[in-house]
């Protein structure tokens, strides 16, 4: 299991910014990949960003150049910064962790955050 919390204030305005983490515990080998997802009401959960151990990270285009997805590995834990924020935004965001339990033969095991709300206004 994994637990998010928000670095700033939930609500931000149209142009503002907003930062999430994301803190993975539990029984951990190792954690290939880590990433944030969001799903607005009516809508398909969709992915934001990932992040590989090695801080190589991809983002959906709708994001790039305003969000950053990095993470901490002794920490375990992941973070997103958003500015920038356009209204379009406003969804409920969790954290992914592809995790290893035991060994590198251990089948990988998804740890999702319980979610969090962000909402931008106009």
């Amino acid at each position: 299991m994994s637990s998010c919390r928000r670095l700033g204030e939930g609500l931000a305005q149209a142009g503002g910014s907003l930062g999430l983490s994301c803190v993975v515990s539990g029984t951990i080998y190792s954690i290939p990949l880590m990433a944030w997802y969001r799903q607005a009401p009516g809508n398909q959960r969709e992915l934001v960003a990932t992040i590989t151990k090695n801080g190589a990270a991809d983002y959906v285009d709708s994001v790039s150049g305003r969000f950053t997805i990095s993470r901490d590995n002794d920490k375990k834990t992941v973070y997103l910064q958003m500015n920038t924020l356009k209204p379009e935004d406003t969804a409920v965001y969790y954290c992914k962790a592809d995790v290893k339990r035991y060994n590198v033969y251990s089948a990988t095991k998804e740890y999702w955050g319980k979610g969090t709300q962000v909402t931008v206004s106009s």
